[in-house]
């Protein structure tokens, strides 16, 4: 097919889900319809560094992964008047790689967070998935609860501090987690992914421990109440502003809390997430379904997400109650057995998500970002503002 659409996935980064993401591009680059689009590979190192070559959509390129990744360096000209990838002066014999859109699967910091959302809004190029104000309350555990808190979304009872309040006062931040919200807790630091650093304490013991853990991942820990008797419950969520839910998911475990090791080294290592065993549909009533998903929905719209998300709860059972636990903007392996399972394939997922990110785009070309004044001709040098 003449005239691909090029598009760049862009994976990696300077993130502890860091192999996360590399698991998930290589999904994308197994399911994309190769014949409609020109796909280049664009992978962020461990240090940072932006490595461009089409040996990169395969998986044994990363097998040694801490030896680490040869390949052409490029940097990212972020001025709209060049918004594409240069090669680094070593590699100068390289030509510049234009891309028609952006496609970021990186999980976690430095990508997930808004970070490089910001990037490519500074370089007016159409990019896939959430903006950066959705990027950031979606990975951000403590702010989006107060955003879900404001819009009627059921949240657990919780509490937060930073990483200094800790050190300073242990012994009266302890007593006001034990006062409010009693045992168990979970602890998490306040922006990361993947349930990497994230402990349920019982006790004392457990509870300081769990904190001096996440308080090595983030500047700001969440201490959360334990449900007792819950299952987890997740939906994902596509769209701008006309939103669909998918069907309902119950991963299942033998714990309350998915680990990173339940979410990524369960079953089959290379399938990411989807080895994970779980439930589709969730054996849960029709009319929980339906408050689920739209929930789901509501959610995705109070933290402004776009393209996708998956939204997770926990849900008891017996009464059907339920509290949202978070949004992910970037959810592992796209959710895409959610909506397959919707009727929706891996390949008509990518290739909605990057219709989306057009119209998004699009959309945005229509807002104004200047204003022309005469303010600075008005204003005298020793004029004050």
């Amino acid at each position: 097919m003449e005239n691909k659409i090029k598009v760049a996935i862009v994976f990696g980064s300077r993130s502890v889900e860091h192999e996360v993401s590399i698991v998930t591009a290589m999904q994308v680059f197994e399911n994309i319809n190769h014949e409609k689009y020109d796909v280049i590979p664009v992978y962020i190192d461990k240090k940072g560094r932006w490595l461009v070559d089409k040996k990169l959509q395969k998986l044994e390129n990363f097998r040694t992964l801490k030896l680490g990744v040869k390949a052409p360096e490029y940097v990212f000209g972020a001025s709209p008047s060049v918004k594409a990838l240069l090669p680094k002066s070593a590699f100068k014999f390289l030509q510049k790689i234009k891309a028609d859109i952006y496609f970021p699967v990186v999980h976690g910091t430095f990508g997930e967070e808004g970070t490089i959302q910001g990037l490519f809004e500074m370089a007016d190029v159409p990019y896939v998935g959430s903006g950066v104000t959705g990027s950031a309350v979606g990975m951000d555990k403590i702010i989006q609860k107060s955003v879900f808190k404001d819009n009627g979304i059921p949240v657990v009872k919780y509490i937060w501090f930073l990483k200094n309040e800790w050190q300073d006062n242990k012994v009266k931040i302890i007593e006001k987690i034990e006062k409010t919200l009693g045992y168990p807790v979970f602890v998490k630091p306040a922006n990361l992914g993947s349930s990497v650093a994230i402990n349920k304490a019982g006790g004392l013991k457990e509870l300081e421990n769990a904190i001096e853990i996440a308080s090595n991942f983030d500047r700001r820990i969440i201490v959360e109440e334990g449900k007792e008797g819950i299952i987890e419950i997740n939906c994902s969520v596509i769209g701008n502003d006309e939103l669909t839910a998918s069907v309902c998911e119950q991963p299942v475990n033998d714990k309350q809390m998915l680990t990173y090791e339940d979410k990524y080294l369960r079953g089959d290592k290379t399938k990411g997430i989807v080895g994970l065993s779980r439930l589709i549909p969730a054996p849960i009533s029709e009319e929980l379904t339906k408050k689920i998903q739209e929930t789901a929905k509501k959610a995705f719209w109070a933290i402004d997400a776009a393209g996708i998300a998956r939204v997770d709860f926990m849900v008891r059972p017996d009464t059907e109650d339920f509290w949202i636990t978070e949004i992910n903007t970037l959810p592992g392996s796209l959710s895409f057995y959610l909506w397959e399972k919707s009727g929706v394939s891996f390949s008509g997922l990518i290739d909605r998500l990057i219709n989306l990110g057009f119209e998004r785009y699009q959309e945005r070309q229509l807002l104004t970002f200047s204003y022309d004044s005469d303010l600075i001709t008005k204003t005298s040098s020793d004029s004050k503002i």
